[in-house]
């Protein structure tokens, strides 16, 4: 079983309700969550660990000989992310932050100039966490600096996550609703997607919503964070449009930034609190359907 958490829009609390159901669901049923957003990838700090067991993540990267190089341009032509360009001459050169690892110079090249090394272009970790009496382990993506290819961490992360036997993979997603997002969420069972009761969030929220569909996700929840900073009337009307619902909204509350700060979440820190009571419906309500 698969839930992905999303979201679309950036800064909702993704992150934040993604650890907190990882602690919840994990009292009933064995967990690996994935923190997926590689880019930023916060799980860890909101739960208090440090990173262990790290692994590199390597692409494919294309070495010339130019001893065997006939100045074609093949490379170069089927490069699709300029990451080959060549002199007036036709002598081929590498650029290696655009290269994506695709191989495809190395098929196309006639006289077999190109040989194929490897470059890391980020990490990933697992780490044992235990918190408030709930034991799992989160697998975490690291995208490397400078580097602008997501898409092979992330994969490497959820591999990493999915080669552990659990009951459930919990997956936090990057925002927005790019590949690397679509990626992450492929074979979820639950999505839930975390909005706010903004004009953006709202946007964004049928943004995500038209991917889980696209994904077809059978289970589709919506949780409202920061309720009642703004109307949230039209969020119900949304998620009714693609077949979810609102399952909880999180009020606005001054607990969840302490919760940030101690690095403890908040259905330790604040059991009884109302955005505390919020978490356990949406965990609930995807135990039901597991």
């Amino acid at each position: 079983m698969i839930v992905a958490v999303t979201g679309g829009k950036g800064g909702t609390g993704k992150s934040f309700v993604a650890t907190n159901l990882a602690v919840l669901l994990s009292r009933n049923k064995s967990l690996v969550a994935a923190d997926l957003d590689v880019e930023a990838p916060n799980d860890h700090i909101l739960l208090g660990v440090d990173l262990e067991n790290e692994e590199p993540v390597k692409i494919m990267f294309p070495f010339i000989d130019y001893e065997k190089c006939i100045k074609c341009r093949a490379c170069v032509n089927v490069c699709d992310t300029g990451a080959m360009l060549a002199a007036r001459d036709g002598t081929p050169y590498v650029i290696p932050r655009l290269c994506s690892g695709c191989k495809s110079c190395l098929f196309v090249c006639p006289t077999g100039a190109i040989v194929a090394g490897a470059r890391i272009i980020g990490r990933t970790y697992r780490t044992p966490v235990h918190v408030g009496g709930s034991s799992f382990t989160l697998v975490t993506g690291v995208l490397k600096e400078g580097e602008e290819h997501t898409p092979p961490v992330v994969l490497a992360a959820r591999r990493r996550a999915l080669s552990l036997k659990s009951d459930i993979y919990l997956v936090d997603t990057a925002a927005g609703t790019s590949n690397t997002v679509s990626t992450a969420m492929y074979k979820a069972s639950v999505a839930v997607a975390v909005t706010e009761p903004t004009p953006l969030g709202l946007h964004d929220l049928e943004l995500i919503l038209r991917v889980i569909d696209e994904l077809e996700i059978p289970h589709r929840f919506v949780v409202v964070n920061r309720a009642g900073i703004g109307p949230d009337e039209e969020h119900s009307k949304i998620a009714a449009r693609y077949g979810a619902e609102v399952v909880a909204k999180i009020p606005y509350t001054r607990d969840v930034v302490e919760s940030y700060v101690k690095g403890v979440p908040l259905v330790v820190s604040r059991p009884e609190s109302p955005a505390s009571r919020a978490l356990r419906e949406v965990s609930d309500r995807i135990l039901e359907v597991i």
